[in-house]
């Protein structure tokens, strides 16, 4: 029997088909797509490994299965998404608001846009029920306001356009780096030198297309880092500025430098060597932490209507100063 958590969705379309000997041995994805001429292949090859396709009754996930003689295979369809997001009522802490942008302080654990797996519940979904309808269609349907984004688990300080103007200008800012932004990050061991620029390209992991990575062909990025505190050889406490601006950067560089982020769900692969003389309670609360120690600490840049430099931070939330106070109290000495 198929794990109920992967069975297609309820509220979808189910369609049906028996497998006829022409369609033996083809891939799944291409054969869907040809009985189901109103789906894309591409689409058909999503909804199969979101869990949305079965065999006999049992869910296949493998889009390049091939297809068995006899089998009967359903596809489940769900109803489409709307495509402009919803204005939901999520607390938000609010650092400043005008007439042209919102800086907020974002959480962990909140995403920043509706995408496939968080289609709501979204900074979009509050920033539209905070703001309300003007905010919609500014800087694009999907994702109205945001001009750049944090990591779901990365907590810190984000501004969003609340105009047409201010979403051009901000948007040009942060593509030419015209602005201020600084990074926490807790990592594993102690980088030497202790001040440093990390130069390496960033893109897909060539097999994990998930996570990226340091790779030959991809996009130039560069990283500073420096060290504000070490906690014996076990770990430290850098400050981080952005050069470039890729997906997972400071992770993907600390990562390659060999100084991965506590709690990386991605870019920590295995227990590292500082953590094995380390006390086990101490160990078990650094090897345990739930998410990437990184937060944005501070965002400086000119005001797209006034002129104005401003600037704001945030201080480091609770769940990562609690940890720095275990590691700073004696025992990781």
């Amino acid at each position: 029997m198929p794990d109920p958590s992967t069975i297609p969705d309820p509220a979808a379309t189910v369609r049906a088909m028996v497998a006829d000997r022409d369609a033996a041995g083809q891939r799944l994805d291409r054969w869907l797509a040809s009985v189901f001429p109103e789906l894309s292949r591409s689409r058909v090859k999503a909804l199969i490994e979101a869990g949305q396709a079965s065999r006999d009754g049992a869910v296949t996930r493998d889009p390049s299965e091939p297809v068995r003689e006899g089998s009967t295979y359903r596809l489940g369809v769900p109803a489409p998404a709307p495509a402009a997001p919803a204005g939901q009522a999520i607390p938000l802490v609010v650092l400043h608001e005008d007439d042209d942008l919102i800086v907020i302080d974002k959480p962990a654990g909140l995403v920043v846009h509706p995408a496939p797996g968080n289609p709501e519940g979204t900074l979009v979904n509050a920033l539209i029920a905070h703001c309300g309808n003007s905010l919609k269609g500014i800087g694009g349907e999907a994702r109205p306001g945001i001009v750049h984004r944090l990591d779901k688990d990365t907590s810190g300080v984000m501004v969003a356009a609340k105009t047409e103007r201010a979403h051009h200008a901000l948007s040009a800012a942060f593509a030419r780096r015209d602005l201020e932004r600084s990074y926490l990050a807790l990592v594993w061991g102690v980088p030497a030198p202790a001040e440093g620029r990390i130069e390496a390209p960033i893109g897909r992991h060539p097999v994990d297309r998930k996570r990226m990575a340091v790779v030959p062909r991809g996009k130039p990025a560069a990283t500073r880092y420096r060290v504000l505190r070490a906690f014996g050889t076990a770990a430290a406490l850098l400050d981080c500025r952005l050069e470039t601006g890729r997906t997972h950067q400071i992770r993907v560089h600390l990562a390659h430098l060999g100084h991965p982020l506590v709690g990386d769900p991605a870019y920590l692969r295995r227990l590292p060597a500082a953590a094995r003389a380390l006390d086990p309670a101490l160990r078990a609360a650094l090897t345990g932490f739930p998410r990437q120690a990184l937060h944005a600490a501070s965002l400086g840049f000119t005001h797209p209507a006034t002129g104005a430099r401003l600037r704001f931070d945030s201080p480091l939330p609770p769940d990562i100063a609690a940890l720095l106070s275990r590691l700073g109290d004696g025992r990781d000495e």
